[in-house]
């Protein structure tokens, strides 16, 4: 499993940030530049909570808000910015599992899942840095099979749990985070694969 320190998570992040916002995408298309006159952030989290079955508007708006740029840059933007709080909240909840293998109080049963989601995280980690690759290099079918398998590695996470009655997943908040940041960002690629050039 790749690991991933937070210092360098945040420079990786905060140089896509820059790259983005120095290289914004060519707006040809009427719908882009319909986005670029309006809060950006209330359009983008209400089209994607309409499209995909695990976007809540409300966490969308909260979670992009938070981040001045985000009502000042475009759609590309927006989701390197949820693919940044996606890395951030994977790397946190990592350590958080490893805090919580060293602890007692876990079933056997409790500590095979925790120790099942520290490797889907570790996939899911290099998916993500992969999917940002293709899709700052406009490789946009690339990115959403990346961001797909982030998906995929997430839910399984928070399954592992419920295959036992009566087991709560001690990572469903971070589950539904992770999930939620990334669905956000796939959403953004399906759209824009749909309005833009793909390479």
């Amino acid at each position: 499993m790749s690991q991933f320190s937070n210092s360098t998570s945040f420079l990786f992040f905060i140089f896509l940030f820059f790259f983005i916002l120095s290289n914004p995408i060519d707006k040809t298309s009427a719908q882009l530049d319909d986005y670029a006159r309006v809060d950006i952030v209330n359009r983008t989290c209400k089209k994607c909570a309409e499209k995909s079955k695990f976007i809540n508007y409300g966490f969308c708006q909260t979670s992009l808000q938070v981040i001045p740029a985000s009502h000042a840059t475009n759609l590309r933007g927006i989701a390197v910015i949820a693919m940044e709080l996606a890395l951030e909240n994977a790397t946190t909840t990592v350590t958080r599992v490893k805090s919580l293998l060293g602890t007692e109080g876990f079933d056997p049963f409790s500590i095979g899942c925790l120790e099942k989601c520290l490797i889907l995280y570790g996939d899911a980690l290099v998916a993500l840095v992969d999917g940002v690759a293709d899709f700052l290099t406009g490789h946009y079918g690339n990115a959403k099979l990346r961001m797909r398998t982030v998906l995929e590695e997430t839910i399984k996470c928070e399954n592992s749990f419920k295959e036992k009655k009566g087991v709560v997943s001690p990572l469903s908040v971070e589950n539904f985070n992770f999930l939620h940041l990334s669905d956000i960002a796939l959403c953004i690629m399906n759209w824009l694969s749909l309005v833009s050039p793909q390479r």
